[in-house]
């Protein structure tokens, strides 16, 4: 899959009052081309049911859904695809369970992170965080432009930046070498989701 434009990555307890699905049917409908859903502290069943829920909204807009972290979830609702951290499941054990057609991302976190994704059949590699943010505690410090610009220039494999992007810095963010801009905050936190999302994506589409 040639990974392009605008990756949300959903955040329920930044959404308000509004629903999950609200905002992410308004932020494909400004543009969105990918949709994570990460939930850390929902049951498996209720994760499942909000999966499901989600695919029937994104299946319109010809969208993929991302599954963060858990496989079997992925699996269970037959995702278009999985992202995983290195501390979540092994890519290859993830590849081998989601199979070949699966769209698979995969985090990077260090410089040897980026090394040995090199061996990896893998879709994208999320470059996190490349600022630092609130929604990404548990990383070990931004890549910044310049470790981007760095990644870029080393890896065959599209790269997806996330962390503390929005549209004041989207632009310098894909003139540094990301094929995506992935958000958070910036869309699940924003008045608007989808004229926020339309702007992020006309952003990237004016830098790419």
């Amino acid at each position: 899959m040639k990974m392009k434009g605008l990756y949300l990555v959903t955040d329920r307890g930044l959404c308000g009052e509004r629903s999950l699905e609200d905002v992410i049917l308004r932020s494909v409908r400004g543009g969105a081309r990918y949709v994570q859903i990460r939930e850390k502290d929902q049951s498996t069943r209720d994760f499942i049911e909000e999966a499901l829920r989600i695919k029937n909204i994104l299946k319109p807009f010809d969208v993929p859904l991302i599954i963060n972290d858990r496989v079997d979830v992925a699996i269970a609702v037959k995702a278009e695809g999985v992202h995983v951290g290195q501390n979540d499941m092994p890519y290859r054990m993830a590849r081998s369970l989601m199979g070949p057609g699966a769209v698979i991302g995969l985090s990077v976190e260090t410089w040897e992170d980026v090394e040995e994704a090199e061996g990896f059949d893998c879709d994208y590699i999320g470059v996190s965080p490349v600022f630092e943010t609130p929604t990404k505690t548990d990383t070990k410090g931004a890549w910044g432009l310049d470790g981007l610009a760095r990644i870029k220039a080393f890896s065959r494999h599209p790269l997806v930046a996330i962390g503390g992007i929005n549209v004041s810095n989207a632009a310098d963010v894909v003139k540094s070498g990301a094929d995506c801009v992935a958000v958070v905050s910036a869309v699940c936190a924003a008045p608007d989701p989808e004229a926020e999302s339309r702007k992020l994506v006309d952003i990237i589409k004016t830098h790419v």
